[in-house]
């Protein structure tokens, strides 16, 4: 009987000093994602010890529920948003090819929110860390998005 290959997983939690009708509206509302990420297809841009080469995804949502979860699949695009394999699109080998993300949001109370985002299927450690790197960033624009707001 064959072990079924190890898998690691993304998790990022923040706490936000907002409430979660606002942290949710930064997720759900198509101008406000723009200031932070993008949109359903997006392009990100490697850094130049990576190659600094643009790399585009999609995000197939498969589940919303207001003020608590969403659930999309992440798969890499061309520019026109047709699917890649992450080796088409120069990804280090360990990356799924269909990435289920889960984003949870819970209502601490006092005008915060806590928001925690995990990135299922890793089958590499360095992988792994490498999403976890460009997730926290994505993190820290909405943070930044968050405070400008009113």
């Amino acid at each position: 009987m064959t072990e079924p290959a190890a898998t690691y997983d993304v998790v990022v939690t923040r706490v936000f000093d907002a409430p979660i009708e606002r942290v949710w509206d930064a997720w759900r509302d198509p101008d406000q994602v723009k200031r932070w990420c993008g949109t359903s297809l997006v392009c990100m841009r490697a850094p130049a010890e990576y190659g600094g080469q643009d790399i585009y995804s999609t995000w197939t949502y498969t589940a919303v529920v207001p003020n608590d979860r969403i659930e999309y699949i992440f798969n890499f695009a061309r520019r026109d948003g047709s699917k890649l394999t992450p080796a088409e699109a120069g990804i280090e080998v360990g990356v799924p090819q269909d990435g289920h993300h889960v984003v949870r949001f819970r209502d601490l109370g006092g005008g915060r929110t806590e928001l925690t985002v995990t990135e299922h299927g890793y089958t590499a450690e360095p992988a792994r860390d490498l999403s976890q790197a460009g997730l926290e960033q994505y993190i820290d624009k909405l943070v930044e998005s968050l405070r400008r707001q009113p």
